[in-house]
């Protein structure tokens, strides 16, 4: 479930609204009288995200607490009228709302980039319909996802290693990727990526975008092909939370200021293990335990949700400061 949400007298707080379209008047006029009755004078920025319409509503200390049975309340007059709007929202407290996050951790496969990379996989094996099949279960939490990607591997068995290379070429980043990352860097944070998938090809397009973290499968492979099995701890939803957890101690980082998204069940242990989630076009299930939810399928969407302007991507390939692999 989302985080319990409650504002202590002194704490930072923020609202913003996002969307690719002009944003409502009557929205706006909505949320900026709501926001003043609770919280008094604010600033308002628009957070300049190329493509989006921004707004973003914050004070640097609330001028009185608000329990967690207000705050729900609060949390629903703020958020309900944008989301029957499909603007996308976000309500922050604490620190996070001030500075933002200092470590981003994000999925992989239908997050970060818009395919599915086990089922561009199979598609080389010819049996890309019913992995696919599967990896809808899984993301739904219908399947175990140890237990879904054993199956799904084994229909991989005896393709050409080439594939790794051949599917890299062909994969897309989700609009905003490069410039989340370039972001977060700009604002002195850490960004990781964690994927049920494969760094076999997530490292192909994550290490060139000076990518911080980078946990995923690997896969077995003999005499030039796949086996058909991967070695190592599988990528489950509790070694994404387990990751998120240690990056965050690696660099020094409070719960507070972490932020996870992702799109799929086994995404929730790191979303409830972050200090702020965010659904990415999500499944049903995700939506139930995120803070938030971006329905536009663009990641520099949550930069505008954190109170952010845009910063260029990088193109060139720095030094990695920790890359996880196993």
């Amino acid at each position: 479930m989302a985080h319990r949400f409650s504002v202590r007298e002194g704490d930072p707080v923020r609202f913003s609204l996002a969307a690719p379209y002009p944003l409502p008047q009557g929205l706006l006029t909505h949320t900026r009288t709501v926001f003043a009755s609770s919280f008094g004078a604010f600033q308002e920025t628009s957070p300049r995200v190329t493509g989006l319409n921004t707004l973003s509503l914050a004070v640097a200390h609330a001028p009185r607490a608000v329990p967690e049975s207000a705050a729900a309340q609060l949390r629903e007059d703020l958020r309900g009228p944008a989301i029957a709007l499909n603007v996308d929202n976000a309500l922050l407290c604490g620190p996070i709302a001030q500075s933002g996050p200092r470590l981003i951790v994000t999925d992989v496969d239908s997050t970060f980039i818009q395919q599915e990379v086990i089922e561009m996989l199979a598609a080389a094996a010819g049996t890309e319909e019913q992995v696919r099949a599967v990896t809808t279960r899984a993301m739904r939490g219908e399947l175990d996802f140890a237990e879904s990607l054993r199956e799904r591997v084994a229909m991989l068995k005896g393709i050409s290693e080439t594939v790794f290379t051949d599917v890299a070429r062909q994969i897309r980043l989700t609009d905003g990727a490069q410039s989340l990352v370039s972001t977060i860097h700009a604002h002195g944070g850490i960004f990781g990526l964690v994927s049920g998938g494969f760094h076999e090809v997530v490292d192909t397009f994550a290490r060139p975008l000076n990518v911080d973290e980078i946990l995923a499968n690997r896969l077995t492979v003999h005499a030039g092909h796949l086996a058909g099995t991967t070695y190592g701890p599988i990528i489950d939803k509790a070694a994404k939370a387990a990751a998120l957890t240690k990056w965050a101690e690696r660099y020094g980082v409070p719960r507070t200021l972490t932020l996870a998204a992702g799109d799929g069940a086994n995404d929730l242990g790191m979303m409830d293990a972050a200090g702020f989630s965010v659904a990415f076009c999500a499944k049903p299930i995700v939506l139930g335990h995120a803070d938030a939810a971006i329905t536009t399928p663009r990641l520099d969407a949550l930069l505008a949700l954190v109170g952010w302007d845009a910063q260029t991507p990088h193109r060139t390939v720095p030094t990695q400061r920790y890359v996880s692999q196993h």
